[in-house]
């Protein structure tokens, strides 16, 4: 730092005065005197004897010795994590590197908050359960609909009546999300290798592929062996051990349904999965059905059957279903269920009054036998309940540009929340089931009431 003079100074920048205070910061002598760097003619002041080092120096040593200790740990780490000899942590740890690399200091890092974790099960967990899928006695198709990572077949030209995207179209089975989950996780870039780095851990579980095998079983040890297999198997890691499974993910690829008898059930459906042990409970389970009385299980939606690998395969076909011609005011994409509670008088009352009306078609009716196809040629399209309180067509119709419409707000609205808009009244029409059945409401009428306007914006809204 040069000396003062006599003229006028350049005024410093505002850190450049700081250091500046810092060097001609007054020294105690012990007298209780003050004294200056320097007696303003250049001159070291006699009366200081030797210069004591200044904050500014004291700063910069602190400095040092962090960076120092920064490269220390990254390196050390570094070197460690790349040899065979080094254990697995028995509880989940955050490394040094997690906060001292270099790189992650400087940079942002673009996974941060997405780290994940993927347990390499045993095979009798997942791909054993694939090539044992002539197992599954509900479906004699379940070879076919693991083909592809899930995907199962492709459908070659877009489907009958290109009713179907040209490419990246399958025949996709509804319960083989997990298989899908599992091909792209593989492939996920923010995987990580290291457990106390992740943000989550997944089980790569083909849960629903396990329960289908089993559902009619009534040796309830053989319907629940592999789901308490799986546990056991949980409990003796120490990435569950560090946080009693909070951090675990699983994709079960069925509704929550199958997975909630408890053990003390024995006429009760599906396996326990869900209720074996408390400690499960704190996973977190992604089902194509959530059950409302759960809070550690959120719904996903079905897949469909379009798979685009290119946001211009998604923008092609938004605009394709723009363009498309809607016979029918509305459409109804599924059979009669049997009578009696639940689900068979709501569908009877839907099909009765599709089959009087000359604006609305159905699986059957006048050679309609395309889902597909059916869903695209309609303004609405009815979403009664399935086999839960769901169904596949509703994102089949979402697909085919068409505005579904419920009958039970848990068969959408309080079921997907992270995938569909909060106002359901932007892209869906409700008509509760009770006016359906009840009090026979005509949905027609409920439909025609609609101005064309709205009806333009909703379908948009669902495209």
């Amino acid at each position: 730092m040069p000396h003062r003079t006599g003229t006028a100074a350049t005024p410093m920048k505002p850190f450049s005065r700081s250091l500046q205070r810092d060097l001609d910061a007054a020294v105690d002598d012990g007298d209780g005197k003050h004294h200056s760097a320097d007696d303003g003619d250049g001159k070291q002041n006699s009366e200081r004897g030797l210069r004591r080092p200044s904050r500014l120096f004291y700063l910069a040593l602190l400095y040092t010795v962090f960076w120092a200790m920064v490269f220390y740990h990254h390196f050390s780490t570094s070197q460690q994590s790349g040899s065979a000899a080094v254990a697995a942590p028995t509880a989940l740890q955050l490394k040094p590197s997690a906060f001292f690399s270099a790189s992650r200091f400087f940079r942002r890092d673009p996974c941060a908050g997405r780290y994940v974790y993927m347990y390499d099960l045993p095979p009798r967990f997942n791909a054993d359960l694939v090539r044992q899928c002539g197992r599954v006695p509900i479906s004699s198709n379940v070879c076919k609909d693991v083909s592809h990572d899930g995907f199962g077949p492709p459908i070659p030209g877009g489907g009958e009546g290109g009713s179907l995207p040209e490419r990246g179209v399958y025949d996709t089975d509804q319960f083989m999300l997990s298989i899908i989950f599992h091909a792209r996780m593989r492939r996920y870039e923010c995987l990580t290798a290291d457990p106390a780095a992740a943000d989550v851990v997944y089980i790569p579980f083909y849960a629903g592929l396990d329960a289908a095998m089993h559902l009619g079983n009534q040796d309830l040890a053989v319907r629940d062996a592999l789901s308490r297999d799986l546990m056991d198997w949980l409990a003796r890691r120490p990435e569950w051990r560090a946080m009693g499974g909070r951090d675990h993910l699983l994709v079960s690829g069925r509704g929550t349904w199958d997975f909630l008898r408890s053990p003390d059930d024995s006429t009760g459906w599906g396996n326990s999965l869900m209720t074996y042990d408390l400690a499960i409970r704190n996973a977190t389970f992604l089902s194509t059905d959530a059950s409302p009385r759960h809070d550690n299980d959120f719904a996903v939606p079905f897949p469909s059957h379009f798979h685009p690998s290119s946001d211009a395969e998604v923008t092609g076909w938004q605009d394709r279903m723009r363009r498309r011609d809607r016979a029918w005011l509305w459409c109804f994409a599924g059979w009669p269920r049997a009578q009696g509670i639940g689900m068979g008088p709501e569908r009877a009352e839907i099909i009765e009054q599709c089959g009087n009306s000359s604006r609305c078609s159905m699986l059957g009716k006048l050679n309609h036998y395309e889902p597909m196809r059916l869903l695209g040629s309609a303004e609405f399209c009815m979403q009664p309940r399935g086999d839960g309180y769901t169904r596949k067509s509703t994102f089949d119709s979402i697909l085919a540009g068409c505005i579904p419409v419920f009958f039970h707000p848990v068969s959408a609205y309080l079921q997907y929340t992270w995938h569909l808009p909060r106002d359901y009244r932007s892209y869906s029409v409700f008509i509760p089931h009770g006016d359906v059945v009840g009090l026979n409401v005509s949905i027609e009428e409920v439909l025609r009431k609609i101005p064309s306007e709205r009806v333009a914006q909703m379908r948009e809204r669902v495209i």
